[in-house]
């Protein structure tokens, strides 16, 4: 049902892609929202974009500090609404000193990045990236294509929320060992046979290290140069989650050591300046990134993991609910989902 033509019910997308259009036109049909799409990011600079409109939309690259919120405050704007489930690019401090709500999707097909970082896994171990290659220039020698067995190895987990649960579900089906840890321990996973932890142990004791946490103080470049003392020769470490869990000069030192043997990442700390964009005719200036992406057991995605149809399914009309109960009731039934 659409809402009251009354309200001011323009949404301002920063960031936005094609597939964003797709999806959020296609359920708005159902809410009667006046839709504004921006492929520019959000920051200090585009947020004279936004006219007349009191509701913006932004994703995870978009830059919402203190700033930009005080700039939306004075164009009067009452909701920022997060198209995702990290926050970590919300100054929510300054959003509550300028009165503007804020929302986010907290799930949205956890079994989507799960599935991903399972998928990473077996492309780093079975090399079928490689495999492909090779078959397409009618070069069928298996020499380099050497992997092992998932059966009864090791895996940590690092973050036990919906994603690292859907996860563990995963692995455990491989008939992997699977160790946690979490501030909180999940139940569920316990009674799955799922033994939680502490995080030097996990460093230690896992073959396989999967990063399904949020971005925080506590978590930033929980994979460091210390950490990696800890873990096991030729460890494998993928990243679904946020690119900051994971300090990138440690991990390249990590890979140039032999220390780590496998390396997956879905997220880079300077993503911002790179994913959902085609560069392919540019010279990338980030170096550290291009440093990755030379060694041949390291996987990199473009922060794809998200990315199913009944994700962005789920986003979008997330999204829009989030936004139609707090123009009506100025409140969110899903406390998750409200920030600030």
């Amino acid at each position: 049902m659409a809402i009251n033509a009354s309200l001011q019910n323009k949404i301002a997308f920063f960031s936005t892609q094609p597939y964003d259009k797709t999806f959020f036109n296609k359920y708005n049909e159902d809410f009667g929202f006046q839709l504004d799409f921006f492929e520019t990011q959000l920051n200090p600079q585009t947020v004279a974009l936004i006219e007349e409109c009191e509701i913006v939309c932004v994703f995870v690259n978009d830059i919402v500090n203190e700033i930009v919120i005080k700039q939306l405050a004075e164009k009067k704007v009452k909701i920022i609404a997060l198209r995702c489930a990290g926050f970590n690019n919300v100054d929510l401090e300054a959003a509550k000193k300028q009165n503007i709500k804020v929302c986010r999707v907290p799930a949205y097909s956890p079994q989507a990045v799960a599935e991903h970082a399972m998928a990473m896994i077996l492309t780093l171990n079975r090399k079928t990236h490689k495999a492909y290659n090779r078959v397409r220039e009618q070069n069928f020698s298996l020499n380099g294509l050497l992997g092992f067995d998932l059966f009864g190895k090791t895996v940590g987990i690092i973050g036990t929320g919906n994603i690292g649960k859907a996860f563990s579900k995963i692995v455990l089906g491989f008939g992997c060992k699977v160790l946690a840890y979490d501030i909180v321990e999940s139940e569920e996973m316990k009674n799955d046979g799922v033994s939680f932890v502490g995080l030097e142990e996990i460093f230690k004791s896992s073959d396989i290290i999967s990063l399904h946490c949020p971005l925080n103080d506590q978590t930033k470049h929980v994979i460091n140069k210390t950490s990696l003392t800890f873990m096991k020769d030729s460890v494998m470490i993928i990243n679904t989650s946020r690119g900051g869990l994971i300090e990138t000069s440690s991990v390249i030192e990590g890979l140039k050591e032999g220390k780590i043997g496998y390396l997956g990442i879905d997220v880079y700390e300077q993503e911002e300046k790179l994913f959902f964009r085609d560069l392919s005719a540019d010279i990338i200036q980030d170096d550290a990134i291009q440093r990755l992406m030379s060694f041949p057991n390291v996987l990199v995605t473009a922060h794809q993991a998200f990315f199913t149809n009944e994700a962005l399914t789920q986003i979008a009309l997330v999204t829009f609910n989030n936004i139609k109960s707090l123009l009506v009731q100025n409140d969110i039934e899903n406390k998750a989902a409200l920030l600030v």
